[in-house]
């Protein structure tokens, strides 16, 4: 009883054939397959990085030149 035999699975497969049909499972597989390579596609383009970081608690030439940022200190509230 511990594992199913492959007549086992014919049976349940051939039930969701009848009950969804061919048409809906292919739908059905079709966005599936679409979702995995969106996502593999996003793992892609979130892996790679334009410039390496920089360590914490170092400044970068970039961010220290850049005229536009304001410098603040955060105070706690009591």
């Amino acid at each position: 009883m511990g594992s199913f035999s492959i007549w086992h699975w014919l049976i349940v497969l051939l039930i969701v054939v009848m009950v969804f049909g061919t048409k809906k499972l292919k739908n059905i597989g079709s966005d599936l397959g679409g979702a995995v390579k969106g996502f593999k596609d996003g793992m892609k383009e979130g892996g790679t990085a334009d410039a390496p970081a920089a360590p914490a608690g170092q400044v970068t030439q970039s961010a220290s030149s850049d005229k536009s940022a304001i410098d603040v200190e955060a105070k706690q509230k009591s």
